[in-house]
């Protein structure tokens, strides 16, 4: 593990937490890549960073959203590639249950900056 590519996640993951807590989908979008992939807590297959606006633009409108990244695990694929797997505990203040899942994003450098080019959202829960 890489302490850079470490540094790089855990700069995306604060940056992805405070776009969370007020909803902002254009701040969330951003970090995203233009091909980007996203699979979040509801079967469709949103494609880059207006497909994410709109998942973001669509989940309800919580009073005081939270997320918090543990277990998070990092790898420098390639040069500008890294691969993070983590799991997610959100924290909707009562406004619904807990929600914990897997979260697996691919990181790409993209225009100098990194991305996540695929974001995977599952159950925590074991399904079989």
């Amino acid at each position: 593990m890489s302490s850079e590519a470490d540094a790089i996640v855990a700069a995306i993951i604060a940056k992805w937490c405070a776009g969370f807590a007020t909803l902002d989908a254009v701040a969330l979008s951003s970090l995203y890549s233009k091909n980007a992939f996203f699979f979040g807590s509801n079967p469709k297959l949103f494609r880059g960073r207006d497909g994410v606006a709109d998942y973001f633009n669509g989940l309800p409108r919580w009073r005081k959203p939270s997320a918090a990244f543990s277990e998070v695990n990092v790898a420098q694929a390639g040069p500008d590639l890294i691969n993070m797997g983590a799991t997610i505990s959100f924290d909707l203040a009562g406004e619904r249950d807990a929600l914990i899942v897997k979260m697996s994003w691919v990181i790409i450098r993209e225009d100098g900056d990194w991305k996540i080019v695929n974001h995977h959202a599952s159950s925590k829960v074991p399904l079989i």
